[in-house]
Order: C-alpha cells, then structure tokens, then sequence
C-alpha cells in the first residue's frame, strides 16, 4: 500500500487537450445573458417606459379605470397623487401608481397576478 510520488501524479487529471482559448468556455453564458437581455429585460423597460409616460400625461377631467376596478373621473392632480370623482360628490385621492388606464381602452398597467 505504499503509494509513491510518481504514483499521486499519475492519478492526477491531464491538462492536454484543454479546449481552446478561455473566452469560448464563456461563450455560451454571454449567449445565455444576451438573450435573456433581449427576451425579458429588453421588454420590461419599454413597458416601465410606457406606464411612466402614461401617468405623466394624466389631466384633470381624464375618464379613468384604477388597477382595483374602479371607475371615475379625474378632479384633481397632485405629483404623486390624483383625486377620482367615482360618484356623485364622492371623491378619493390615491396614488399615481393606482390608475391602470383610460376607461374604455386596454389597461397600460397590467396587475402583477397575470405574470
């Protein structure tokens, strides 16, 4: 059982036949992070970008539907929050974040449950 210095060297793996240079081992994770940029994030910010522009461009008098259903009118605009008449000398402020769209329209901001 008297295993000698020759003998641990000869268990040890061979270093020839390394495949090419280091950068094609990392070709295929570039690849991976490339399209996962252009599949999933490339998107995701047009969209953010698009829901920004939308709530900026929100006006006193804009028929609105908020992301919980509810439908009014806007009476009032604040930086970061807007009052909706939702009936007749009823009205509530709530955020920005909370109107989804224009009535009668495709929402613009899509509820996190349908992801």
């Amino acid at each position: 059982m008297a295993f000698g210095l020759p003998a641990v060297f000869a268990m040890a793996p061979s270093t020839q036949g390394a495949t090419g240079p280091v950068w094609v081992q990392f070709l295929p994770f570039a690849l991976i992070l490339a399209i996962f940029y252009f599949i999933i994030l490339m998107p995701m910010r047009k969209r953010q970008k698009k829901v920004a522009e939308f709530r900026e461009a929100l006006k006193v008098g804009d028929k609105i539907v908020t992301t919980s259903g509810i439908y009014g009118s806007i009476t009032k605009l604040n930086d970061r929050s807007v009052q909706v008449q939702i009936a007749d000398r009823v009205r509530v402020e709530m955020s920005r974040a909370a109107v989804g769209g224009y009535q009668g329209e495709e929402p613009v901001v899509q509820d996190s449950g349908s992801m």
